[in-house]
């Protein structure tokens, strides 16, 4: 298991604004440019839309009305996501988020990168770098997620090579990369991209209920030894992964 070690990134002004805030903690690059068209930050008391305006060690940047620094201090994590926890940073129906499963440990602000459904569990990564986060998230790294998929019914192998061909549900095409087949009722599945809800829509396109959707895998970090709610940090070797495959992809 990966020990915590203390991991320092010096800023290097100027930096682009979404830089200066991924760099803060507040969000990934992507992310920060979102938070910027919503006009939630401020630079020396004005609010900011136009992407690509430079910061500079002095100007004052507030987000949602509370200034923010450059964390200095990186955290990088692997974390096990229950289910019925959201993988977002907060929720305005007040439902609980694996980020508040850290604060004890971690009393600054910190992302998780990407997201996992309410309804499934497992791996997660979580961090403060927004640097990190754009490369792990970027669809030319093409990193793998493996998941666990437990159905009410038997899944049959000739939907499942459907599946990787490519299933297309109300104009939006899913694919995996590959499948194991570990029972009747459970398969594991390796997708590259991901998107929003994937098997879920897919697996109820094919009239087949779901029973639980568990992450073990993203890239080569796999969740093995890490309990329900718990975390471990990544390893030197892990994180330099995901930010030389996001290099190659460039």
């Amino acid at each position: 298991m990966a020990e915590e070690r203390t991991r320092v990134k010096q800023p290097d002004y100027p930096l682009r604004l979404h830089v200066f805030l991924a760099r803060c903690g507040v969000a990934s690059r992507r992310n920060a440019e979102k938070l910027i068209d919503q006009g939630r930050v401020m630079v020396n008391g004005t609010t900011i839309r136009t992407q690509g305006t430079l910061v500079a060690e002095d100007d004052i940047v507030m987000f949602d009305g509370k200034r923010v620094y450059p964390t200095r201090k990186m955290v990088y994590l692997a974390m096990n996501k229950p289910k019925k926890y959201l993988s977002t940073s907060s929720d305005p129906e007040g439902r609980p988020t694996a980020l508040e499963l850290l604060k004890n440990d971690f009393p600054f602000r910190l992302f998780t990168v990407g997201r996992l459904d309410f309804l499934s569990s497992g791996l997660i990564l979580v961090t403060n770098d927004g640097d990190f986060a754009q490369a792990a998230m970027h669809p030319k790294s093409n990193v793998e997620k493996e998941y666990i998929v437990e159905t009410k019914r038997e899944i049959p192998a000739e939907l499942l090579d459907q599946f990787k061909r490519g299933v297309t549900v109300e104009s939006e095409t899913y694919s995996i990369e590959s499948y194991s087949i570990k029972n009747r009722f459970r398969v594991n599945l390796v997708l590259h991209e991901g998107k929003n809800r994937e098997i879920r829509r897919v697996f109820q396109h094919w009239r087949i209920g779901v029973k639980r959707i568990h992450r073990v895998r993203i890239g080569p970090v796999r969740i093995k030894g890490i309990g329900s709610g718990e975390y471990r940090h990544l390893s030197d070797e892990e994180i330099a992964w995901f930010v030389n495959r996001a290099g190659r992809g460039r």
